[in-house]
């Protein structure tokens, strides 16, 4: 560990990212910078959990930056299309993939760790108790830092960069047991993809089966109030 390396930590404030930021701060001692993207999302609450998560670990830089994916479209999360419900492990890409929304993220992270000297990009994705997105796999992080080194003058000048997800290999349950442990406070985060009115999560899309699901398997509550089914 040590308390002089850098890192970027893209935090959409869900679950997974929280996490990942609670391992990167708790577990490697890293000085993180902490990352959300405003991308025209129908779940903006996860934009407030975000900074409260990030406050709440001690992060002193945390940004935002706007990203209109609304005008691209094609993504129940960015267009006037049903967020799915009761339909988790169906076979294929869901429609609550947003296109290209790592890709473009990492490429934002990327450019803010070559600003402020940042070696590592830390991110929650996993390939376990996932909705089956392409940008959440290993080969894809793995190709972007490749890109990343060849396309930035940090890379150029041989300082480096790699990705770190921690959460990878890990089923919900795992994460959330990797959270706790680490002093997360559950209760700030936010993963449905389809909120109430009030904020609160609907309990039916697949964010959210796979949220409480991941909370029973390890006999825990999730501290999230959802409604009465």
């Amino acid at each position: 560990m040590s308390e002089h390396i850098k890192a970027v930590v893209l935090l959409s404030g869900g679950l997974d990212s929280s996490t990942a930021l609670a391992w990167a701060v708790k577990e490697q001692g890293w000085v993180c910078h902490t990352v959300a993207f405003d991308y025209g999302q129908r779940h903006r609450i996860e934009l407030e959990a975000s900074a409260a998560v990030s406050a709440a670990f001690g992060v002193t830089n945390h940004r935002v930056i706007k990203v209109d994916l609304r005008s691209i479209g094609h993504s129940a999360l960015t267009s006037d299309i049903p967020v799915p419900k009761d339909e988790v492990e169906c076979a294929g890409i869901p429609n609550t993939y947003v296109p290209a929304r790592n890709l473009i993220f990492l490429s934002l992270a990327a450019a803010v760790a070559e600003t402020v000297g940042a070696t590592q990009l830390v991110i929650g994705a996993n390939v376990v108790d996932y909705s089956g997105y392409p940008d959440c796999r290993p080969a894809f992080l793995d190709s972007f830092v490749q890109t990343a080194l060849l396309g930035t003058k940090a890379g150029c000048e041989g300082k480096g960069l790699e990705i770190a997800a921690p959460l990878i290999h890990l089923n919900k349950s795992g994460i959330i047991s990797m959270g706790l442990k680490l002093g997360l406070d559950y209760a700030l985060t936010r993963s449905c993809y389809d909120p109430l009115p009030n904020g609160n999560p609907c309990g039916h899309c697949d964010s959210c089966f796979y949220r409480r699901r991941g909370f029973e398997e390890i006999g825990k509550k999730d501290p999230l109030p959802y409604p009465e089914t």
